[in-house]
């Protein structure tokens, strides 16, 4: 999957919380989340917490479907407010290989 592809992917889903996101669609979709966050910031504040809100309910979304994916469920995403490990175990999650099973609701 390129660049592109996930990015028309996730916001064509914009608020799919089912189904299963491979690896390629969610990791290119966070790299432009990131840098247009980044680019948006260095521009004006305001303009990247306009873009941080309107992409948050993609990110979400494409971050449950990628657990899905990996036989798990999204409400493991909560895991993040776990204080100085919850985001570091939320990506290991978010890493790992498909699971090829069932999928998790």
């Amino acid at each position: 999957m390129t660049f592109q592809e996930s990015i028309q992917i996730c916001f064509k889903k914009y608020a799919d919380f089912s189904g299963r996101a491979s690896r390629s669609e969610y990791w290119w979709f966070f790299l432009f989340i990131l840098l247009g966050s980044a680019a948006l910031s260095y521009v004006s504040h305001a303009l990247s917490g306009v873009f941080a809100i309107g992409t948050l309910l993609p990110s979400l979304a494409a971050a449950t479907r990628r657990l899905h994916d990996t036989g798990r469920s999204g409400w493991w995403q909560l895991i993040a407010l776990v204080p100085l490990v919850g985001w570091i175990v939320l990506f290991v999650l978010l890493a790992q290989e498909s699971s090829g099973g069932a999928e998790a609701v």
